[in-house]
């Protein structure tokens, strides 16, 4: 054969993932990049479950869509189709929690005359990352009388800021050196520094730790017994940034995972002429595997159902759900070009090269994994090349390495078909995660044509 013909069979027969720049007209740079600012805003205003409920509750009453709310942590928004809605849905579900620092029922004590807040982390977290860094605090306190505050402190510039401190290093030998990075820092000290003022003379008791009680009375009318009956949580102080020095890249807090949470809403806010019914779902506590009833275990889904198509019976919810396809809007971890021997490099997801599909999630044999079958792989790959959505495939590090979860068997649970797909991020659960512009805007491009699509392609 002729080098010629070698090379265009080569191009017939093999398969190569391509970087989003290569594949994308200047007007979509464009774009990529002013959704890129639209999104930052979102992380900006999203920093707990709350607070991007809320966001997506507002944002999605003003396009007249029909939404759900559950507790202030869940959300569904639904836009209608052309097709009855019994031939099936299309269903995009991401989460809306993030790693962070909680606050215990009892927070406030001091110690050598300055005060803390007492925490528990939630979420995976590696712990010495959350030290000595400015933190936020966000949350609700419920008061006796059953009225609530809302709180967010350390965002304005103008603001005060809280931390976690850490131990110089002239004393750490023993105490973090000499001990493996997982047991080198006692969540028991990951306690926040709020204030060092003294209240009354030396004969007072707790006198630091009064002051600060006195300022919150002044502040947000709230006694120490009403913290027993509030979330708080810690969070990373500050913005989402632009990263590098050509501004492809974005650095932020949370974007595991709501970077999916902002793709699927402006998917769905965006879509045209949507054959079947499209559902966004918005679900909290992923990051501690999906317990409680704001999860992706609780009934959102069915209670979204009811409400919308009048009380309809359990069996025909079921057929519905049964008859529909599904994404799990969930990121995954980027190939790091310092640890690439962490990952099977052929098998991982790479900046820069679109949103990412994630045929099965679990670890180390597939165990508490959702496996999509061939077929919906097919009918997935068929759209996004019709669509010139730019796609790559990924797994979490190496099989004996690596592994995770996400809410798609959840969802796997009720028949319909469910695959894993969002953008890669590096530097994933810390305070500052690193996102591609390319794959934001492909993210985006993907679930969109998806909520459009009809069963045949």
């Amino acid at each position: 054969m002729k080098q010629e013909e070698i090379k265009k069979l080569k191009e017939e027969l093999f398969y190569e993932p391509k970087l989003v720049w290569d594949e994308i007209t200047e007007e979509e740079k464009e774009r990529s990049f002013s959704l890129a600012e639209e999104y930052k805003k979102f992380l900006d205003y999203s920093k707990t479950e709350r607070e991007a409920a809320g966001y997506i509750k507002d944002a999605a009453e003003r396009e007249g869509l029909y939404v759900k709310m559950f507790r202030e942590k869940a959300i569904a928004v639904l836009k209608k189709g052309k097709e009855d809605i019994r031939n099936g849905l299309r269903i995009i579900v991401s989460h809306i929690d993030a790693p962070r620092l909680d606050l215990k029922q009892r927070p406030i004590y001091e110690n050598v005359d300055l005060v803390f807040l007492k925490t528990h982390y939630y979420g995976g977290i590696k712990k010495y990352q959350w030290l000595a860094r400015p933190l936020a605090i966000h949350g609700r306190i419920v008061k006796a009388d059953g009225s609530y505050v809302d709180i967010k402190i350390g965002e304005d510039e103008s603001d005060p800021v809280f931390t976690v401190l850490d131990l110089l290093p002239h004393l750490a030998k023993k105490e973090q050196y000499e001990k493996k990075l997982a047991d080198a820092i006692e969540a028991e000290k990951m306690n926040v520094l709020i204030g060092s003022l003294p209240l009354g003379d030396r004969e007072t008791k707790e006198r630091f730790k009064l002051f600060i009680l006195k300022k919150l009375k002044e502040m947000y009318g709230i006694v120490e017994e009403d913290l027993i009956s509030a979330e708080i949580e810690v969070v990373p102080a500050g913005k989402a940034r632009d990263v590098g020095f050509d501004r492809s890249l974005i650095g932020g807090y949370g974007q595991d995972d709501r970077i999916c949470a902002f793709c699927s809403l402006r998917a769905i806010l965006d879509c045209k002429d949507n054959k079947k019914t499209a559902i966004a779902l918005f679900l909290d506590k992923e990051e501690i595997g999906s317990e409680g009833a704001t999860s992706a275990k609780s009934k959102l889904l069915e209670a979204v159902l009811s409400e919308f198509l009048e009380k309809p019976s359990v069996a025909e919810i079921y057929s519905i759900l049964m008859k529909s396809k599904a994404i799990s809007a969930d990121v995954n971890g980027a190939l790091d070009p310092d640890y690439k021997n962490l990952h099977e490099e052929r098998n991982a997801a790479k900046l820069g090269y679109g949103v990412c599909i994630t045929k099965f999630t679990g670890h180390r044999g597939k165990y508490e994994a959702n496996d999509a079958d061939a077929e919906y792989v097919g009918w997935i790959r068929r759209l996004f090349n019709k669509n010139r959505v730019v796609w790559q495939t990924g797994e979490l590090g190496k099989v004996d390495e690596g592994g995770g979860g996400t809410v798609a068997k959840y969802l796997a649970a009720y028949g319909m078909e469910i695959i894993d797909c969002g953008p890669p991020i590096l530097s994933m659960h810390s305070p500052f995660e690193i996102s591609h512009k390319g794959d934001l805007y492909m993210t985006y491009k993907g679930y969109r044509v998806f909520f459009e699509s009809g069963d045949e392609i």
